[in-house]
């Protein structure tokens, strides 16, 4: 009959442990002798080098194909996105409600453009970009001309937005029924809205329900047109002075006021009845003026 093996004690159990860390009588430091820990080292720092200069290298040679300004692949953006401000979304879409009874919620309103036009200031526009663009035709520029190995960009006051400023009215009219919001067509490098300058694109902006709600549409600058100088668009690195073209729309609320409105950016190269992109081209809100 097989005997049991013996059952050891937690100091024999430290003793085993403590020689196999330092073996003395084979010389050995953890079932190794110093020899062989060297040979050990020496190979995993060998291979270690290797491996961070193989990945040094790859990183080089990939970083050394790269266009610093502009992205190799654009195949997704075909047609750029189209935005509205003031920004306010509800649960699913973007809902512009305000109580031009109540001074917080106009200036909520107001604030928020505001805050978005401040890169659009006219003394900041003249001195970040003081350019004197040809309007009507596209800016090409094939060369780094500008200061620090830049390309020019073409200055775009907020006061071209006229009344939908904020300068002559800070409110931007939602102290009222004639409130202004602002449409910004996103940005997509060497994109060319149009294959012919003297059809530059332009803001449209249609009422889908609720139309006898709506007595006037006035567009910002003159029938929403968004200027060929501002094409193309360069880069971040190349133009840090960019700043997007801009069209005000005000609208004249009556009735009930409350509308659904579409403003997309009409050209023929820009698309807008992506299904499963409801913001290519187009952007869609509600537009609601509380008592």
């Amino acid at each position: 009959m097989a005997t049991l093996k013996e059952k050891r004690t937690c100091g024999q159990r430290c003793e085993d442990f403590g020689r196999f860390v330092w073996n003395s009588d084979t010389g050995t430091f953890m079932g190794r002798t110093p020899e062989k820990w060297v040979y050990i080292s020496l190979y995993y720092v060998a291979f270690y080098v290797v491996m961070t200069a193989l990945f040094s290298l790859a990183i080089w040679v990939l970083m050394y194909t790269l266009d610093p300004y502009a992205p190799d692949y654009q195949d997704r953006l075909k047609s750029p996105g189209v935005m509205v401000w003031p920004d306010t979304y509800g649960e699913e879409q973007i809902e512009i409600y305000y109580n031009t009874s109540e001074k917080s919620s106009c200036k909520k309103m107001a604030n928020i453009l505001h805050t978005f036009l401040k890169p659009y200031n006219d003394s900041k526009q003249e001195e970040c970009s003081y350019y004197n663009c040809t309007k009507g035709k596209y800016f090409i520029q094939n060369s780094f001309t500008a200061p620090d190995h830049t390309k020019w960009s073409c200055p775009f006051k907020q006061s071209m937005l006229g009344p939908c400023s904020g300068l002559e009215d800070p409110t931007f009219g939602y102290n009222c029924t004639m409130p202004c919001v602002i449409i910004k067509m996103n940005r997509i490098i060497n994109f060319l809205p149009s294959n012919q300058t003297d059809h530059p694109p332009y803001v449209n902006c249609t009422v889908l329900e609720g139309y006898e709600n709506v007595a006037k549409m006035e567009y910002f600058p003159d029938r929403g047109i968004l200027d060929p100088s501002y094409f193309p668009y360069y880069g971040r690195l190349a133009q840090p002075n960019y700043v997007n073209p801009l069209v005000a729309v005000r609208f004249s609320l009556v009735g009930e006021r409350h509308a659904k409105i579409q403003c997309r950016v009409v050209s023929d190269k820009i698309s807008y009845e992506n299904f499963y992109d409801p913001y290519e081209g187009k952007v869609i809100f509600h537009l609601k003026a509380l008592k």
